[in-house]
């Protein structure tokens, strides 16, 4: 669970709340509808009442952790004295399940201007408060007997209860297993100057895999390629680039393999790749310079046969013309003679 408290003018809801099933989005609350609505990209509805949930029950939850942001930013803005336009702390909140559906750990950790501030742990029925601001042994203590009761009577019981409810309606969606499509690709005429090799994978899910460039059969150090970042597909599918630069002598020695593990592949997949020198410019001068002669000779050729033929169909008409003169003469000759 995503949270969001902002405090400020601004176009957003002060508080908001985004709920993952693993990577899958799966509903959404804020502060000025107060209503779960389910979120799912397969269908085109934008907003509709969750039903997973009971409503109430994500209000109230919602409503403790909405006072729990105030009390926070006005210890912030006192004790600390702060005086920023804007004020934004997130939290994030995990629980998870366990081999066997067994119910583990939830984490809870506060950040305030990006930085964590603060996290909590609870399993077993016990808490572990860890802060990293200026507060008083006091109220780190009353922090410590609120949370424990909230988080053993109602957070903990709700998020396990909400995450099996979630993952029994939408299993096929995080469950799915998806292949990735894999291409090691041979760079040239980069912006430094060197040539390389990146490795792309795309189209997988889930969003876990293990992305790796060989030379001559050996990982290369990570320190020498660049890129690695998750990105996510339009469809809810990932993928992921890396990159390797390299001089082209370098390149042209070696035999360089992109290798791939994934939950949706049997087996690790190897894309290889040999050093394609490519045609120089000068050899390619001959054929181009060949070609056009050829393009000229043939457009030549058919400039001559036009004429040719033009001059062959009015022929026929002039020694038609020159036949009729001369018989026409003939004619009239004879007439005269007569």
């Amino acid at each position: 669970m995503f949270t969001t408290y902002i405090k400020g003018d601004t176009p957003f809801p002060e508080f908001s709340v985004t709920l993952l099933l693993d990577d899958v989005t799966i509903a959404y609350y804020d502060s000025e509808k107060k209503t779960l609505f389910s979120r799912d990209h397969h269908k085109k509805e934008e907003e509709e009442e969750d039903t997973v949930v009971d409503q109430s029950l994500i209000r109230t939850i919602s409503s403790y952790m909405h006072d729990d942001f105030e009390e926070r930013w006005i210890y912030v803005k006192h004790d600390l004295n702060t005086t920023e336009r804007f004020y934004v702390e997130q939290r994030l909140v995990v629980c998870e399940l366990m081999d066997n559906d067994q119910p583990g750990p939830m984490i809870t950790k506060n950040a305030i201007r990006g930085s964590t501030a603060d996290e909590l742990y609870f399993h077993e029925e016990k808490l572990t408060y860890q802060h990293d601001i200026y507060m008083t042994e006091e109220r780190s203590k009353q922090i410590s007997i609120v949370n424990q009761l909230r988080y053993e009577y109602l957070y903990y019981p709700a998020c396990i209860k909400t995450l099996k409810a979630y993952l029994k309606q939408r299993s096929h969606q995080v469950k799915r297993k998806v292949k990735p499509r894999v291409r090691l690709i041979q760079k040239k005429r980069s912006v430094s100057g060197w040539d390389g090799v990146s490795c792309l994978a795309t189209g997988f899910y889930p969003r876990h895999i293990n992305l790796t460039i060989l030379r001559d059969g050996e990982p290369v150090p990570e320190r020498l390629t660049t890129g690695g970042e998750l990105l996510p597909n339009g469809d809810g599918t990932y993928q992921m680039k890396i990159n390797l630069e390299l001089r082209g002598e370098d390149l042209k020695q070696s035999v360089f393999t992109c290798s791939v593990t994934h939950l949706g592949l049997d087996n690790k997949l190897d894309v290889h790749l040999e050093f394609d020198p490519g045609e120089p410019i000068e050899l390619m001068v001959t054929p181009v310079l060949a070609a056009v002669g050829l393009v000229c000779v043939v457009g030549a050729g058919i400039c001559v046969m036009k004429h040719y033929r033009r001059k062959k169909t009015a022929s026929p008409t002039s020694r038609y013309s020159a036949a009729s003169s001369t018989e026409e003469s003939e004619a009239s000759l004879n007439n005269t003679e007569k």
